[in-house]
């Protein structure tokens, strides 16, 4: 089923009807269950005119180029989220981010689909930074030139879309 419940979480009754309606509603009981997006952030970091991708280690994407960012935890602000996964991913202190866009992507992960909203934040380095990359999640670290961007290589739409905002408007 598309919402994910062939029985009702709340009375265990079967669902007779494959309702792809959001939010889930038991035909039986009434119990509603809303499936909202995952938010998720990713970060544009630019130091001259190369802007640095990673190489993910894990799928979904796996081997694709990603922009530094992921999951937002509950009560996270988006900004305190993306310096927290920075710091995770990439041994960077980075506090300073300028919103660019949102955009959306579907994210199959071990057999469940994530619907996920993802906020994209700016920076732009005036040093070149020393990183520390976290093997379980990035392969590599890839510094590309804002001109020679390989699109076709990033893992994820709202990547993508992010992206050509940025280069367009900042180029």
């Amino acid at each position: 089923m598309k919402n994910g419940f062939k029985y009702c979480p709340h009375c265990g009754k079967h669902q007779n009807s494959c309702r792809h309606l959001v939010p889930f509603e038991c035909i039986y009981c009434g119990f509603t269950f809303y499936q909202n997006a995952a938010a998720a952030v990713a970060g544009i970091i630019q130091f001259n005119d190369k802007i640095l991708f990673t190489r993910r280690e894990k799928t979904p994407g796996k081997g694709m180029l990603d922009l530094p960012g992921g999951f937002v935890d509950h009560s996270e602000p988006l900004e305190a989220a993306l310096t927290r996964e920075v710091r995770e991913e990439l041994g960077l202190n980075i506090v300073s981010w300028s919103y660019l866009s949102s955009g959306v992507n579907d994210y199959l992960y071990k057999d469940v689909l994530y619907h996920t909203c993802d906020a994209v934040f700016t920076t732009t380095l005036t040093s070149a930074p020393k990183i520390q990359k976290e093997d379980a999640e990035i392969s590599d670290i890839v510094w590309i030139d804002k001109n020679n961007v390989p699109f076709d290589e990033i893992a994820f739409d709202s990547l993508r879309e992010a992206l050509r905002l940025y280069l367009n408007e900042f180029s």
